[in-house]
């Protein structure tokens, strides 16, 4: 234990029912076991103490006060679907649930911007956006995810290759500090130089600085039109060869995405979700936005042209929504389609720049294959993010998967570093990636977010005991 925290007691439950409801909070059993892990429950089942659903800053405010006064830890929560073990109550404490501050303010026109509550859904603040005319473009593959967790997380999503992430869209955002303090960090502003910029800090620190009780999010022109390419390629090193050519030209692509044909098969075997396109053992699904029917159809054509001089087999065009669904819907069904298909998964979550994808893929086939480890790689080609998939088959024992996959992730991050790659494209750090985040970054960078970590939270009881740890 990073810190002696303090077990909690009757008296402690009874200060957080009076500072809420009793209604929203529940105590040991009575904790339903949905709240003791994320999406990927490999990464740590841990229950809380006590589950708490706040209503609003103060109350927010109230309960960090307090577990910051009795040293108790605490772990702020979303909609739960992150990928990397980050919201779960490692040492117990409180689980400070944010999903029904989920108010939308109206989007100010003016400023094109919306303000909204962290347990608003992304898709509903999409939508907010929409109806005013106007576009927001961060799009994570999971649709229930909340907005709250998408800026402590620096959600990425598909859009990613023209539109950028999260963390270029958010103007300010209001925390509450570990010591239950009340902050802001920037305001409604298109610039700013006044001191250090702790907004773009808070966003993607995995809920270890602060929780944040509201959000401005930048609002960009609506696209009216939009476009999906599906080209299938006979091999994996020609398709992935077809971004950087695709990516020079004159028109950026919205998302560019690649999937083998396995994984492919694996979606329409197990969920009966179809790629209209049979062709190739490698397909690139690219997406392009534009203002007018002409500018789209230079976009298709120009792409079109490139592809098939590039090695493409076909080029197949999904040009309404309903053919644009069906692609897309193929893409998004990725995790689930493995999940059904496997009895165990791990993911390595490595970004790498776009020119060694191939490189990348083709050795982590080979580091996995050597293990006996079934491995499915897919991702965002046009930003580098590859979602190795490792997938464990039946016949496998506890103890060979355990250390099959350490063997497997501990090469295939030392091959992302050595091409020039990072640890985590877009799933974090959290609980999953913990002991391999320090010597990636070595040992002068893990000090320096040891102290921005004690700089925030000195008694270090805010979502403890992910991404840094002080163990030692």
């Amino acid at each position: 234990m990073p810190y002696p925290y303090k077990k909690m007691d009757e008296a402690d439950f009874q200060y957080i029912r009076s500072v809420t409801d009793p209604a929203r909070v529940r105590v040991g059993d009575a904790i339903p076991n949905e709240y003791f892990h994320d999406e990927m429950p490999e990464y740590g089942v841990f229950p809380p103490e006590l589950y708490v659903e706040a209503l609003s800053r103060e109350e927010v405010s109230a309960i960090m006060k307090y577990a910051y006064e009795n040293n108790i830890p605490v772990v702020a929560r979303g909609a739960g679907t992150g990928l990397a073990g980050g919201a779960n109550c490692k040492y117990g404490g409180i689980m400070l649930s944010l999903m029904k501050m989920n108010k939308i303010f109206p989007v100010d026109t003016q400023n094109m911007t919306v303000t909204a509550q962290p347990g608003a859904l992304i898709t509903e603040v999409a939508a907010a956006a929409a109806e005013a005319g106007l576009f927001y473009p961060p799009d994570p593959g999971e649709k229930t995810a909340s907005i709250g967790g998408s800026i402590i997380t620096n959600a990425g999503g598909m859009r990613a290759v023209r539109y950028g992430v999260t963390r270029d869209y958010v103007r300010c955002i209001e925390a509450v500090l570990p010591n239950g303090d009340i902050v802001h960090f920037s305001s409604n502003v298109v610039k700013n130089t006044t001191g250090f910029d702790v907004k773009d800090l808070v966003v993607g620190s995995e809920g270890i600085l602060c929780i944040c009780t509201e959000v401005t999010l930048k609002l960009i022109p609506a696209p009216k039109y939009t476009c999906t390419l599906v080209i299938p390629f006979a091999d994996l090193e020609t398709c992935i060869d077809c971004v950087p050519v695709l990516l020079r030209l004159p028109f950026v692509p919205t998302a560019v995405e690649f999937l083998e044909r396995e994984l492919i098969d694996i979606v329409e075997r197990t969920l009966h979700k179809v790629l209209p396109v049979r062709d190739g053992s490698a397909v690139l699904i690219v997406m392009y936005d534009a203002s007018s029917q002409e500018e789209l159809t230079q976009c298709c054509d120009a792409a079109a042209e490139a592809a098939l001089a590039a090695g493409a087999l076909d080029v197949a065009l999904a040009d309404t929504p309903e053919r644009i669904g069906s692609v897309w819907s193929v893409r998004a069904a990725i995790l689930e389609g493995m999940k059904a298909d496997s009895v165990g998964q791990e993911e390595c979550d490595v970004v790498v720049p776009r020119s060694k994808i191939a490189e990348f893929v083709k050795a982590a086939k080979r580091i996995c294959l050597a293990r006996g480890v079934v491995v499915e790689p897919c991702g965002h080609a046009g930003d580098g993010n590859i979602h190795t998939e490792l997938l464990r088959q039946s016949g496998m024992s506890d103890e060979e998967w355990k250390t099959a996959t350490h063997a497997c992730l501990t090469e295939l991050y030392a091959k992302s570093k050595e091409l020039g790659g990072q640890l985590s494209g877009e799933h974090g750090i959290g609980n999953g990636r913990l002991e391999f985040l320090r010597p990636f970054v070595g040992e002068g960078m893990y000090q320096l977010y040891r102290n921005i970590k004690l700089a925030f939270d000195p008694k270090l009881i805010l979502n403890p005991g992910k991404m840094i740890t002080f163990d030692d």
